[in-house]
């Protein structure tokens, strides 16, 4: 994921804001009747986004406790209980030292003693970490925590790390202190061309936001021919349901069918049981045949089949979630589901997910 500098998006705003300021008049004298300007309230709707300064960031605060809790109900069953899991996404909790926190660069990333990169390995800022879960998680539900949640989980994740105390409250008031504590708080550089304005430095880095690539412009008759493109691994492509149903229906980019030739016709017309599993996040931590998080949906069938009114107890745990039948790793309630989804997708389940 790209990131860029609140200075480039403030001259970006800037420029956009002096190109519409000039142009306002012709395009409502022209267009009567086309387009509005936006409301407060859906400006601010849009503007959510948290600074390093904690510029945005809402008040509220959380302890660790709650924290665990809605850890748990929330955001265990793709990352595990204590943020360490490896099956879904990458571990969030992790391979940082005490001595990290007191210097603010996490040794074994310069080291290479890191078996892998987790989150606070990597992570600069912490307000980083308190956006991107607000806005974004839980993964099947984004923008269904609020404020204090949020303060809460980040709690929790904080002192898995070592960071605060079991009895610490996070809050807007003392976020600021904890970023002091961040592992890897120094780690963040502009010492190189993609960071504009960095300094010219010998060795090459840092070049005043030259870019640190070279090559010839060619508008006509050019020589080379350059594809762009990505594939997933076999073992990774149904990881999280069809990628080709969780892009916007507009523009250029399409996400690649994931479920096999059947998913290529429209998910609804196809089969409406796989598009709801699709939807609700079902996908992300069953295959079919697999077991990603928890088990393959063949292993349920395998499990339920013989039992008496195995509709209706998988109904059930379906709806109420559960942990320790398939491992420790919980699977969330999904109590949100109507008893007729419900149903459809445990009889697709039993009928072999087909």
């Amino acid at each position: 994921m790209f990131r860029f500098s609140k200075s480039v998006i403030a001259r970006s705003v800037a420029a956009f804001a002096l190109i519409s300021a000039s142009t306002a008049g012709f395009a409502f004298d022209h267009f009567k009747g086309v387009g509005r300007q936006a409301t407060p309230s859906e400006v601010k709707a849009w503007d959510i986004d948290v600074r390093p300064d904690f510029k945005g960031l809402p008040k509220g605060s959380g302890n660790v406790e709650r924290g665990n809790e809605l850890f748990e109900e929330k955001c265990a069953s793709c990352h595990g209980s204590f943020g360490e899991s490896n099956e879904v996404f990458t571990p969030l909790a992790g391979g940082t030292t005490k001595d990290d926190i007191k210097t603010g660069r996490v040794k074994g990333l310069s080291s290479g003693e890191l078996p892998q990169r987790t989150t606070f390995t990597k992570v600069a800022t912490i307000s980083t970490v308190w956006d991107y879960i607000y806005r974004a998680m839980p993964w099947t539900a984004p923008k269904s925590l609020k404020p204090d949640d949020v303060y809460a989980i980040l709690a929790y994740l904080l002192n898995l790390q070592e960071i605060v105390p079991g009895d610490f409250t996070l809050s807007d008031k003392n976020i600021g202190e904890v970023q002091k504590l961040l592992p890897n708080r120094n780690g963040m550089t502009t010492d190189h061309g993609m960071w504009p304005g960095a300094p010219a430095k010998k060795g090459g880095i840092g070049n005043g936001g030259i870019p640190d690539v070279k090559n010839t412009a060619c508008m006509k008759n050019c020589k080379t021919e350059v594809q762009i493109g990505s594939t997933l691994p076999d073992y990774a492509r149904t990881a999280h349901g069809e990628l080709a149903d969780q892009n916007r229906n507009f523009g250029p980019v399409r996400g690649t069918r994931t479920l096999g030739a059947e998913a290529a016709k429209p998910a609804a017309a196809a089969n409406p049981a796989l598009e709801l599993a699709t939807k609700n996040g079902c996908m992300a931590c069953h295959g079919v045949n697999n077991k990603i998080v928890g088990p393959g949906y063949n292993e349920v069938v395998a499990r339920y089949k013989d039992q008496p009114d195995a509709e209706g107890k998988l109904t059930a745990k379906v709806k109420a979630g559960g942990q320790g039948v398939w491992g420790s790793i919980p699977m969330p309630p999904n109590g949100h589901l109507k008893d007729e989804e419900i149903k459809t997708l445990v009889q697709w389940i039993m009928a072999g997910a087909k």
